[in-house]
C-alpha cells in the first residue's frame, strides 16, 4: 500500500469518527494520534472530506470562520496559531427565537466581528488595501463553537479536522462599513444571564480583525478554495469563550456595532 493510500485511509477513518459523533451526538476521543499531533495539512484534508460529504447531501457554504486568533483562547486550548473552518447555511441562527441546544454537544460562545464580502479575494497581492476594499460591511456576531472531541481535549490537529470546532452562529442586524468604525479599536463585553463573563478588544484578534481576514484570504487561497463575494467571515474571538449550557442567555456588546444576543433552548428544544 502506498503512502498516498495510507494517508487516504487515515483521512477517511478520522472523517468517519467525526461524522459518527455528529450522527450519534456522542463526543469521541482525540483524533490527533491517528492523524499525527502536528500534521495540520492532514487535518485540513479531513476537514475537506467532511465538507465534501456535507455538500453531497445538499449543504450550502456561506462563508468561513477563523479560530484561535485571541491569545486568551489560544491559552485556553493550548495552541499557538490560527485555524479556519467552513460555515454552512444551516449553522446560521440569526433571528431565531432560540439556539437549538439539541444540535450541540459541549458549546461555548465567542463574541466576534463578522465581515461580509462584496468582492472575491482570489487574485492579487491580498494586501491591506485589497482586503479593506473587498469588505461590504461588518456586524456584531456570536459564534457558538462546539467540539466533537470529548472534554475539549484538543490540539490544533483535532480542532482543524473537526471543522475548526464549528457549531452555529448568530449575526446582529446593524451594519457598519469600514468607514464607520475601526475594528481594531472596538471594545467587547459579553454577558451570560446578565453577568459579565468575557471582555476584550479588537486588538485581541491578531492585533486587528482585518489581520485575521488577510490571514484567512491567503491561507484559503493556498488551500485552493479562495474567499468569494457574498461570504460571511467570522474573524475570531475578541475575548475568552464561555460555556453555554441549555437555557443560557448570552448578550455581547461590541463597540459601535452594537449588541448581539442568543438564548439557548432547553436540551429537548
Amino acid at each position: 500500500m502506498s503512502t498516498t493510500e495510507i494517508d487516504a485511509n487515515i483521512v477517511t477513518q478520522a472523517a468517519d469518527l467525526i461524522t459518527g459523533a455528529f450522527r450519534t451526538q456522542q463526543p469521541i476521543g482525540p483524533v490527533r494520534d491517528l492523524l499525527g499531533v502536528g500534521d495540520v495539512a492532514r487535518a485540513y484534508a479531513v476537514q475537506e472530506e467532511l465538507t465534501r460529504r456535507r455538500l453531497a447531501v445538499g449543504a450550502v457554504i456561506v462563508g468561513r470562520k477563523i479560530g484561535l486568533t485571541s491569545p486568551a483562547v489560544q491559552q485556553q486550548l493550548g495552541v499557538d496559531q490560527p485555524d479556519f473552518g467552513v460555515l454552512f447555511a444551516d449553522m446560521d441562527c440569526s433571528g431565531a427565537a432560540q439556539v437549538p441546544s439539541r444540535r450541540l454537544l459541549q458549546p461555548k460562545a465567542e463574541a466576534e466581528v463578522a465581515f461580509i464580502l462584496k468582492d472575491d479575494l482570489a487574485d492579487g497581492d491580498l494586501d491591506d488595501d485589497q482586503i479593506r476594499a473587498a469588505i461590504d460591511y461588518a456586524v456584531a456576531a456570536l459564534e457558538i463553537v462546539d467540539s466533537r472531541i470529548a472534554n475539549w481535549d484538543i490540539t490544533i490537529t483535532d480542532t482543524v479536522a473537526d471543522n475548526a470546532s464549528s457549531g452555529l452562529f448568530v449575526l446582529a442586524d446593524q451594519r457598519l462599513t469600514l468607514d464607520d468604525f475601526c475594528p481594531r479599536e472596538v471594545v467587547m463585553r459579553m454577558y451570560a444571564d446578565d453577568e459579565l463573563v468575557s471582555e476584550g478588544t479588537g486588538a485581541a484578534c491578531l492585533g486587528d480583525p482585518l489581520n485575521a481576514v488577510a490571514w484567512l484570504a491567503r491561507t484559503a487561497r493556498d488551500y485552493g478554495e479562495p474567499l468569494r463575494a457574498g461570504q460571511i467571515i467570522l474573524s475570531g474571538a475578541l475575548g475568552p469563550m464561555v460555556p453555554t449550557p441549555p437555557g443560557t442567555r448570552i448578550r455581547a456588546e461590541i463597540g459601535p456595532l452594537g449588541s448581539v444576543s442568543a438564548t439557548f433552548s432547553p436540551k429537548e428544544g
